[in-house]
C-alpha cells in the first residue's frame, strides 16, 4: 500500500512533453544520420510533432507565462526545456519577492 503520493506540480505534463519532444528529435536526427529506417521515422515523426504542439499549447495556457516564454516554446527540440527553465525562474523570483502587504504590516 502506498503511504504517500508523489509530488506533482501544475506543469508536470509540460515537463513530460518537453522531454518527449527533445528525445524524439534526437532519435530522429540520429536515425537520419545513420541507418535511416523508415519505421523509426514514421513512428517518431508524429510523436515529435504532437509533443511539439502540446508544449506550445501548454506553455501558452500556463498561468505564469509571458509572450516571450510562449515564443521560446516554438523553438524546435529545445524550446520546451527553455520555456520550463524560464517558468521556473519566474516562479522562483515571484515567491522570493517580499509580499507588499507583509511589508506594510511590519512598518
Amino acid at each position: 500500500m502506498l503511504t504517500g503520493s508523489p509530488r506533482v506540480t501544475a506543469w508536470s505534463p509540460l515537463r513530460i512533453a518537453a522531454t518527449v519532444e527533445l528525445v524524439s528529435l534526437i532519435v530522429l536526427l540520429v536515425n537520419l544520420a545513420t541507418a535511416h529506417w523508415p519505421a523509426v521515422s514514421s513512428l517518431l515523426g508524429p510523436t515529435h510533432g504532437c509533443a511539439y504542439l502540446f508544449v506550445f499549447i501548454a506553455t501558452a495556457r500556463h498561468p505564469d507565462t509571458t509572450r516571450v516564454i510562449t515564443a521560446t516554446a516554438l523553438v524546435p527540440g529545445i524550446g520546451g526545456m527553455l520555456a520550463l527553465r524560464q517558468l521556473s525562474r519566474r516562479r522562483t523570483s515571484d515567491t522570493s519577492a517580499p509580499d507588499t502587504a507583509t511589508q506594510e504590516r511590519h512598518r
